[in-house]
């Protein structure tokens, strides 16, 4: 018997169905030849295809909320990372303290990885609802998100299985 929970994305609650995401893209089986536009010709602005979205489909709030999230948990580990190599160095160079250089380098690449895993968290945990600011932490939001994430790996993993048989 095949493994249904396979085929279900995450719902927000228990017993509801899951909300599509406005800009989730739909699954395509083949790929397409973009034609390219004539340059020579441009289309009037109110016939223009990007009406307030950015070419990622991403409506600009939702863009904005994932920057600011990923610019919070990313720059301030990154910037302990850096800050504490340039306390170091003003502890060693002036005589203050003795640091072993692999204690600066394991605590400023801490600092730097806890950045990167701030880059990740950042965008996964802001809401992708328009009108949904989400909460300050983001937990709700990036378990969901994640399932959302998780739901279209396993499904592009079975897409890819059915073609290479």
């Amino acid at each position: 018997m095949p493994n249904q929970s396979q085929d279900k994305k995450p719902s927000n609650q228990a017993g509801q169905k899951p909300a599509k995401i406005p800009y989730e893209p739909g699954s395509r089986s083949k790929k397409k030849v973009e034609k390219k536009p004539d340059p020579s010709v441009q289309a009037p602005e109110s016939l223009s295809t990007n009406s307030g979205r950015s070419e990622s489909g991403i409506p600009p709030d939702v863009n904005k909320r994932i920057v600011r999230r990923m610019a919070l948990f990313c720059g301030i580990p990154t910037s302990l990372g850096f800050l504490t190599l340039i306390v170091s160095y003003i502890l060693v160079s002036k005589h203050l303290a003795e640091l072993p250089n692999s204690a600066v380098v394991l605590v400023s690449m801490l600092f730097l990885g806890l950045g990167v895993l701030g880059l990740s968290y950042g965008a996964i945990s802001a809401s992708w609802e328009e009108g949904k600011p989400g909460s300050w932490w983001g937990w709700q939001e990036f378990s969901q998100n994640f399932g959302y994430l998780t739901a279209a790996w396993k499904s592009k993993g079975a897409e890819q299985n059915k073609a290479s048989e």
